[in-house]
């Protein structure tokens, strides 16, 4: 994806309304605590008239990993998964300067993520840690908008989502992939969101909250 740096200026409020971004992150590992962010993938959703995903208004960022040391086995086996090799991750863009790019490019549009607990923890973390502040956006998890919209079996991977609705990845844990077929995800539940007259911002966090209640 690209073309990114085509759209890196302010947007307000209202703008905000009409743009959604998804994303996805790229990691050493899943510990929030240890592991370190390698990569951001992001894609923008147009709203008006219907929702479609903008390819223009994309954006992709590696983000250069100083010290990359001797890997144990279960890193390599990560590097495999998503395919950045050590290589790759020493020639990345500085990190504190990649978030800054990022967080322009995102502007004051709400964000959202497959299971975002992780993407929002991850990127929250590296903003403090480098900038000193964290994103004020909105953050969604589109897996309990899935799960209470379409109730019907036991579903809670992507994947199994992606098999559900027919939605094709170009290459599975890749970021970019996996962002566009979130995106794509989020199109395939609009219309059970505009039947349900549920299709601001607002209502699908009140949707994802339904399915932790029934969960608690």
């Amino acid at each position: 994806m690209s073309g990114w740096w085509q759209r890196l200026k302010g947007r307000g409020g209202a703008d905000a309304q009409q743009r959604w971004v998804v994303l996805d992150v790229e990691t050493t590992g899943l510990d929030l605590a240890r592991d370190r962010l390698l990569a951001i993938a992001a894609i923008a959703v147009e709203l008006r008239p219907e929702p479609r995903i903008m390819l223009g208004d994309s954006f992709e960022i590696l983000l250069r990993q100083d010290e990359v040391r001797p890997v144990p086995a279960d890193y390599k086996a990560n590097i495999l998964l998503h395919g950045i090799g050590l290589a790759a991750q020493r020639s990345g863009v500085e990190p504190a300067t990649a978030l800054r790019t990022f967080e322009q490019w995102v502007g004051a549009a709400p964000l959202l993520a497959f299971h975002a607990a992780f993407d929002e923890g991850m990127i929250q973390r590296e903003m403090g840690r480098l900038l000193g502040h964290r994103l004020t956006n909105r953050w969604l998890d589109l897996e309990p908008v899935a799960a209470v919209l379409h109730a019907q079996g036991r579903r809670r991977s992507l994947d199994e989502w992606m098999a559900h609705f027919g939605i094709h990845c170009a290459q599975r844990h890749q970021a970019a992939a996996d962002t566009l077929a979130t995106a794509e995800l989020l199109l395939r539940l609009w219309p059970a969101l505009r039947e349900r007259g549920e299709t601001r911002f607002s209502d699908l966090r009140r949707i994802a909250d339904q399915r932790r209640w029934l969960a608690a």
